[in-house]
């Protein structure tokens, strides 16, 4: 029974073109990286996350089939805490709805899911005037924790696949590296760079207790530019980022599964307004510009996220602007 459950579990990744969860999913490493604030400083972000998955790729090749869609909703919460002016921890909560639509020769086949996702725990240490004035190095060590359910099932009662299901039933490791340093051309213009590493862990209840599953490892890097102009007496803050991803092959006791895990490279423009001191919105575009997936894969089509952060900064007992 083990082995045969194993067996239509790959029939159904198959048939489905399913993508890792660094595809699609609760978008967690894509949403990490508060700013470093001096100490005493609280951080509160609500963001909407909206993924696109409807281009079918064969290895880097555009497939002419547009028969397959999958589309995550994802909203996230995000709070960060500066323990001192360089140590800071921050936590991001998650809640997520998912859908795969499958047209094929007159039929349609459509799986929902919602619930609230997986979390993440992340410390970070910050390091001033790192090689040069002006430059921030920071490192970090986190983990995901597996608050979303791994064992959700459709109408008929059967489990959905692992990529689609609201948490992973995994710890996950994370380990994060990030640079800032302002421009001598411009000192209202920055640098930008960031990589985190997620170390999966495993889902040994998988299937019914049947099975072990592990997503692939993924590495996501981060290259960009941004600014801070001065429109109508409003901080405008513009931004260009180049974003490289890659996931390793998902793996169901030990074996890898087909047609998961692959690289991409996005453009990323960026746009933030500081509406008061203490309030800003932000809002990201992303666009693949390459993709080279494992086997046949849905692959992404275009992703949006918008989003409102407070500053909360406490200076002898009192909450100032």
């Amino acid at each position: 029974m083990r082995n045969l459950l194993v067996v239509v579990h790959l029939l159904l990744f198959c048939a489905g073109s399913a993508q890792t969860c660094c595809s699609g999913g609760v978008p967690l490493s894509n949403n990490l990286g508060l700013p470093n604030e001096v100490k005493g400083t609280l951080l509160l972000g609500l963001n909407y996350d909206y993924n696109n998955l409807s281009t079918l790729n064969s290895g880097s090749e555009k497939l002419d089939d547009d028969s397959r869609q999958r589309i995550t909703n994802s909203m996230l919460l995000n709070i960060g805490y500066s323990i001192t002016d360089r140590f800071s921890g921050e936590l991001l909560f998650t809640r997520v709805h998912q859908t795969r639509t499958i047209n094929q020769f007159g039929n349609k086949n459509f799986s929902e899911t919602s619930g609230i996702g997986d979390a993440v725990f992340l410390l970070k240490y910050a390091i001033p005037n790192f090689i040069a004035n002006n430059g921030i190095l920071t490192t970090g060590l986190g983990i995901k924790a597996p608050l979303g359910v791994s064992d959700a099932k459709n109408e008929q009662g059967i489990l959905h696949t692992a990529d689609l299901q609201p948490g992973s039933g995994a710890w996950d490791g994370l380990a994060w590296l990030s640079f800032s340093k302002n421009l001598g051309f411009r000192p209202s213009a920055q640098l930008i760079a960031s990589t985190i590493y997620r170390f999966t862990g495993k889902n040994n209840s998988y299937l019914n207790n049947s099975a072990v599953y592990e997503f692939g490892n993924a590495i996501q890097s981060n290259l960009g530019y941004v600014d801070q102009i001065l429109v109508a007496n409003t901080i405008v803050n513009p931004g260009l980022v180049i974003k490289y991803r890659k996931s390793k092959s998902d793996q169901i006791d030990g074996s890898n599964i087909p047609n998961t895990g692959g690289e991409w490279i996005f453009v990323r423009p960026e746009f933030g307004v500081q509406i008061t001191p203490r309030l800003a919105f932000d809002a990201r575009l992303e666009i693949p510009v390459y993709s080279n997936v494992d086997g046949t894969q849905l692959t992404p089509t275009i992703r949006f996220t918008a989003g409102v952060f407070f500053t909360l900064r406490k200076n002898n007992g009192t909450i100032l602007n």
